[in-house]
């Protein structure tokens, strides 16, 4: 077998022919030869075009300020493979993930049985499950990774299932309607469970699938609402009544939503993990995010920054309008790299207006596209000069440069743009460094 993680991740990444195959057919086989069961703790699972992060996050944390232990899985990462699990409050261990992937990959080949073929995404998730499941945690917290029926993290029942949104993205994988989507989406609800929609405007067809299925549907403007105050804002659920909450950690207004998106999810586990509303306080503003939009100001008569993933229409729509909520003295750049699957108009054209000039990095990789033909894919729906970039540091060095100490540089787009986008801001001293220690602690079933 592989002996060091990069072997592992190489070997993973040649398994299956698909990079994105859905189905559960093959994680199903792979657990069964595991012989692993359903968690027995409460799960947390939470799918949707935008917000899966932010939503995760407010209820892990949540949850981690009533003093529970949780397992947070998400995806993708910025800069290192751990990020996508988290042991409660840290992230998952060099030897958690090869012992891990060691029973994995025994219970693929199987005995006589025939070997099993699983994509990059199906390794990580069972990983999260064998992990989790050994750290003896109180709840779970999974992120779907795409879609939702067919997903990987699917294979865990829900005691509580989240959709945040449903936008058009990734519809060659889910449908090309906003309906088509909300069905895929829709399949994350469970028999006798809530299912908890963090729009006012989710598709009606998202409503019917949950009745289908049998689930309850716990819809943010109807089963629970906020209200936003003075100072701070107030929850109501069904059972929670929260007054005087302060304002969530992350920036923007579609963070109210996101906030009581996840209060509605956690207010189901109340019987079996109450929360106070000192723990719910604390949650919300002691949550941080990476890449959403998340603003670093060096000072120093330096520009700031704000790194927004933002990969599709509506997620280019509320960064737009978090950054005229937020105006400043002097222009806003924008360092814009954008996959070569995604629909680069549609994103441009929701911000346009909002940058007076643009730096556009090529992105390597399978999905990835040039800046020079991003230049031209965007042509049409932005003002500015429009500079092509050899990678994504060269653009963010480039921005700097041209930037004065009242602009600030927007990094969008990807999180294959603001990953290296991260990477650069720390070697040149605008980012303090975020060591990500080997730990040795192991799992309590090792």
């Amino acid at each position: 077998m592989p002996r060091s993680l990069e072997q592992w991740f190489a070997h993973q990444g040649q398994l299956h022919p698909q990079t994105i195959d859905l189905g559960l057919a093959r994680l199903r086989s792979v657990l069964e030869r595991l012989e692993w069961r359903q968690p027995s703790v409460p799960v947390v699972t939470v799918a949707g075009t935008n917000g899966k992060g932010s939503v995760t996050a407010y209820c892990a944390q949540v949850l981690a300020a009533a003093g529970y232990r949780v397992g947070t899985f998400t995806s993708p990462h910025f800069r290192d493979y751990r990020e996508r699990i988290r042991v409660h409050d840290r992230l998952v261990t060099k030897d958690e993930l090869l012992w891990a992937f060691e029973r994995i990959e025994t219970a693929r080949l199987g005995v006589g049985s025939g070997a099993i073929s699983l994509t990059f995404f199906e390794f990580n998730a069972l990983a999260a499950f064998l992990i989790f499941d050994a750290a003896r945690l109180d709840a779970w917290v999974l992120e779907v990774g795409l879609g939702g029926r067919l997903d990987a993290v699917n294979a865990v029942d829900a005691t509580v299932a989240v959709v945040v949104s449903i936008g058009l993205d990734h519809q060659e994988f889910l449908g090309e309607s906003r309906d088509a989507i909300a069905r895929e989406k829709a399949g994350v609800f469970r028999n006798g469970r809530a299912a908890v929609m963090g729009s006012r405007e989710m598709p009606p067809v998202l409503v019917d699938a949950a009745v289908s299925l049998g689930a309850a549907p716990k819809r943010l403007g109807s089963e629970f609402d906020y209200t936003r105050e003075v100072s701070g804002w107030s929850f109501r659920g069904r059972r929670w009544h929260l007054t005087g909450l302060p304002s969530p950690a992350l920036l923007g207004d579609t963070q109210f939503d996101n906030a009581a998106t996840a209060l509605a999810a956690l207010e189901e586990l109340d019987a079996r993990l109450p929360v106070s509303a000192a723990a719910v306080a604390q949650g919300l503003t002691s949550v941080r995010l990476v890449g959403r939009f998340q603003v670093i100001a060096p000072g120093g008569g330096k520009p700031s920054w704000i790194l927004d993933v933002a990969h599709n229409a509506d997620a280019a729509r509320v960064l737009a309008k978090n950054l005229r909520a937020l105006p400043i003295g002097g222009r806003t750049l924008a360092v814009c790299g954008i996959l070569a699957d995604k629909d680069a108009a549609a994103i441009a054209e929701e911000v346009r207006g909002c940058f007076d000039a643009w730096w556009l990095p090529s992105i390597e990789g399978v999905r990835g596209t040039s800046g020079a033909v991003l230049k031209d894919r965007i042509a049409g729906h932005v003002s500015g000069p429009r500079s092509v970039a050899a990678d994504i540091a060269a653009a963010c060095a480039a921005a700097c440069a041209a930037a004065r100490p009242t602009d600030r540089i927007v990094v969008f787009g990807s999180f294959h743009t603001v990953g290296p986008a991260l990477d650069w801001l720390e070697s040149q001293g605008l980012l303090p460094p975020a060591p990500l220690p080997e730990y040795t602690d192991a799992p309590r079933k090792f």
